[in-house]
């Protein structure tokens, strides 16, 4: 027989969370005890998905962008030659 360690912990919730979680207890007629661990057997796979704070902290800040105006005209951005539109040819037939 396994024994059960019963170490106590204090968790604390959003009120809001907390009456949700002890109407689905009363519900289910469990502790809450009970539905928090069914929540994060069935959650875990998902949190540890979730980036840690220390990787979001280690990780490089993307390049920003040089932003250099010499001149109004130099400010607005070229189209590059594969974005100009062509003058529709008379010749073709239309689509």
């Amino acid at each position: 027989m396994a024994t059960t360690d019963h170490r106590k912990q204090s968790l604390y919730f959003p009120e809001d969370m907390l009456e949700e979680i002890q109407r689905e207890a009363t519900r289910q007629d469990r502790s809450l005890s009970w539905i928090v661990q069914q929540a994060w057997k069935v959650a875990r796979a998902e949190i540890r998905r979730m980036p840690s704070v220390n990787d979001v902290l280690s990780s490089p800040p993307p390049p920003r962008p040089a932003t250099v105006v010499a001149s109004p005209a130099a400010a607005a951005p070229a189209t590059p030659p594969s974005m100009v539109a062509a003058a529709p040819n008379p010749d073709e037939p239309k689509s």
